[in-house]
């Protein structure tokens, strides 16, 4: 009989880690637990949507730092998973000097270490901007070197690549740095990124190193070492275990992209074409401009901003999709259809993101709020990837 990976599944959204999950292996990763809970909003539009699709697990919608240690400590996951924000993650040491750590900023990020302390998991995957590898800018890689140190403390080897899912078959160009955490050691290699990892097998490379960016360092011996003082280059590859790392900015073997005219519609509702007045506010922004512009204090500047295509290339994958979408903006798709123009309609923003069609569509939902779910969602198909490795073994 095949043995199940346990999952709890954190900062869940409208389960787009679940989905690429079971789409590697629905009878091997059972999703026991889900957290999801939106501070700022009285309407838990995302919590709901993973609740109609998934009532056979325990969904809790409750802010994570309120859920209690003995919560998780029920709770007997192999497998953390969850695409966390992107946060300030320094430390302090506590008054006394002692090695407990308090003054934590990026508290997102230490409820999953919290998690991690109470369950003990043998696997994490989890998914963030890529910026995050050289956050902040006044100590660049400091806070991604905190969560290497932190995950090293606890025993745990991470490997981490920053992937473009065009790169590998996806009808978006949207970058985000994915983290495979595990309780083995890991050979902290060149050929291990390269070749043997998971990343490396779930996301493939030409082999070549770019422009011979390639370091190893170790860690500080002391996480509140790495808060204060420490910087870090890392690059869009890399592994880290018993606190050494070694980072390389390595090439994607490209599978080729969706196109955007795969994922689009022939027809849609009159509702998502443009006005003569929105198409000429689309054409402005997406327009080369000068414009002068005065401080606070009475300075005067030029803020410049370089032209885009007049629409988006259905040739082409889509660009990265935001929380804007759907607005006037010019991040939004703008689509060119015969003498018309239009946006994107939820199902075709759920497309982009490799989602099933309709799986934000929830009795009262508008679709600005569907579009919004969708720009903080991943590409569902590069969980896929990196699951069937695991599945492999």
């Amino acid at each position: 009989m095949m043995k199940k990976i346990k999952v709890l599944e954190l900062f869940a959204g409208v389960g787009g880690f679940r989905i690429g999950l079971e789409k590697a292996n629905k009878d091997k990763f059972e999703t026991k637990w889900s957290n999801q809970f939106e501070p700022s909003r009285t309407k838990q539009w995302a919590y709901e949507i993973y609740d109609k699709h998934f009532p056979d697990s325990q969904n809790i919608n409750e802010d994570i730092a309120k859920m209690n240690d003995e919560i998780f400590k029920n709770m007997d996951a192999d497998m953390i998973v969850g695409g966390f924000p992107c946060q300030d993650y320094s430390v302090a040491r506590s008054l006394n000097r002692e090695k407990g750590i308090e003054g934590k900023k990026g508290v997102l990020f230490w409820e999953i270490i919290r998690a991690v302390k109470n369950i003990q998991p043998k696997y994490l995957i989890l998914e963030n901007v890529d910026r995050l590898l050289k956050s902040p800018s006044k100590q660049r890689g400091r806070d991604f070197a905190i969560m290497l140190k932190a995950f090293s403390d606890l025993d745990y080897s991470v490997e981490w690549r920053v992937v473009n899912a065009a790169d590998y078959g996806a009808p978006q160009r949207r970058r985000r740095v994915f983290i495979f955490v595990t309780k083995n050691v890991c050979e902290v290699s060149e050929n291990y990124l390269i070749k043997n990892g998971v990343m490396a097998k779930a996301f493939p490379l030409t082999g070549n190193i770019i422009k011979n960016r390639i370091k190893s360092d170790n860690l500080p011996s002391d996480i509140v070492s790495v808060s204060d003082t420490y910087s870090s280059e890392f690059y869009n590859s890399g592994i880290m275990s018993h606190g050494k790392f070694l980072t390389i900015e390595v090439e994607p073997k490209s599978e080729g992209a969706t196109p955007l005219k795969a994922i689009v519609d022939e027809k849609v509702e009159e509702k998502y074409y443009l006005s003569e007045e929105k198409v000429e506010k689309f054409n402005y922004l997406r327009g080369a401009k000068k414009i002068e512009r005065k401080t606070a204090d009475g300075h005067k500047y030029f803020y410049s901003e370089g032209g885009m295509s007049p629409h988006d290339d259905l040739s082409l994958p889509g660009r990265t999709m935001l929380t804007s979408e759907g607005s006037i903006n010019r991040s939004t798709h703008f689509i060119k259809d015969g003498d018309k123009y239009r946006i994107l309609t939820p199902t075709e923003a759920e497309r982009l993101n490799t989602f099933p069609d309709n799986w934000t569509e929830i009795s009262g939902i508008t679709d600005a709020t569907r579009r919004f779910l969708m720009g903080n969602a991943l590409v569902t198909d590069m969980i896929a990837r990196i699951a069937e490795v695991i599945d492999r073994g």
